[in-house]
């Protein structure tokens, strides 16, 4: 707008009036005007714009963190953030942590600076120290988690179910006839991982089968899980029923057991947590926990637009909890 506003010697407001069509500009100084920004590619800073409105009325931009992109379900739950968001006029600025506490400190910082609404977040897995977001609350942030909760911080969350998912998952390989069900997860300080657990031991108990600390492993991704699976498929007293934290590390106990001779779900069963596509990508396809992404992102965005729009007030913490449902397919009996 500077170099437009030097081109015609005017001021930047005298061209800012003009692109958007101000009655106090001249018809014939306002389409010079806006010829020579089409012809030069202007395009307007819709952030910039907002950060100058900002005092006058607050900026509809909400933050996004998401752990990783690669992963089915975080794709899913951005997929109903974005739609909800847009529905109600609001823009996202999405950034993802790669995992990394780090990095997630630096978003949030990003963020503020960035003069956000809210943070919508699920935390980095490596995340044990939660100031960055204390700080964003206390600085009048609206702040929502999604998935992986932060316990430290008191904020509002929306999660699945994960505990009956996990019960009825390990319910489901119990009944169609499997004794010894090994169990991968992520770190026990996450709270999914701590869920699913409980729901997987849970089950176990009230069948009758103890739990089995040599069964169990903290595995949560593909290539771990074909790494490790196979000296448990070796060991004399084998697993015949497998229940995984999410559906790439299922499909790698798959592809490890049939790479072993063994048959699915004959020998041994195999149950994830997720349902993306890649669940119906395998031979054969993978029994698993649907996690219904795109509402836990709906039910967020929800959340943080109450509270900017003062429908929730912002003392009040909201927790909200999605259905999990069991798909059975080809992998378990």
């Amino acid at each position: 707008m500077k170099d437009i506003a030097k081109e015609f010697g005017i001021s930047v407001a005298t061209v800012s009036r003009a692109l958007k069509d101000s009655p106090r500009i001249s018809l014939e100084r306002r389409q010079a005007i806006q010829q020579y920004a089409r012809e030069h590619n202007f395009t307007p800073n819709m952030i910039a714009e907002s950060l100058r409105n900002s005092r006058v009325k607050p900026q509809k931009l909400i933050g996004v963190i998401i752990p990783e992109f690669v992963h089915y379900y975080f794709a899913s739950i951005l997929t109903g953030i974005e739609e909800e968001a847009t529905s109600q006029g609001y823009r996202l600025l999405v950034a993802t942590s790669h995992e990394n506490y780090e990095r997630e400190v630096r978003i949030c910082q990003a963020f503020y600076e960035n003069k956000v609404c809210g943070v919508i977040v699920s935390q980095a897995k490596d995340t044990q120290k939660y100031d960055h977001f204390q700080r964003l609350i206390d600085a009048g942030v609206p702040l929502v988690f999604y998935d992986r909760i932060c316990t430290g911080v008191n904020a509002s969350r929306v999660v699945v179910d994960d505990y009956m998912g996990a019960f009825n998952a390990t319910t489901h390989l119990i009944e169609t006839g499997c004794r010894r069900i090994a169990f991968y997860g992520s770190s026990m300080t996450l709270e999914i991982s701590k869920n699913r657990y409980n729901g997987y031991r849970d089950a176990l108990l009230k069948h009758g089968l103890q739990p089995d600390d040599s069964l169990m492993r903290v595995c949560d991704n593909r290539a771990d899980a074909e790494a490790i699976t196979p000296e448990l498929l070796q060991s004399e007293n084998r697993p015949d029923g497998f229940f995984a934290i999410n559906d790439d590390t299922a499909i790698g106990i798959l592809y490890t057991a049939k790479h072993m001779g063994l048959k699915v779900p004959d020998d041994v069963s195999v149950c994830g947590f997720t349902n993306g596509y890649r669940a119906i990508a395998c031979d054969p396809m993978l029994t698993t926990v649907e996690q219904r992404g795109k509402r836990v992102g709906e039910e967020a965005a929800n959340i943080l637009i109450g509270y900017v729009e003062g429908r929730i007030p912002l003392e009040k913490m909201e927790r909200r909890i999605v259905r999990t449902r069991l798909v059975i397919r080809g992998t378990t009996r």
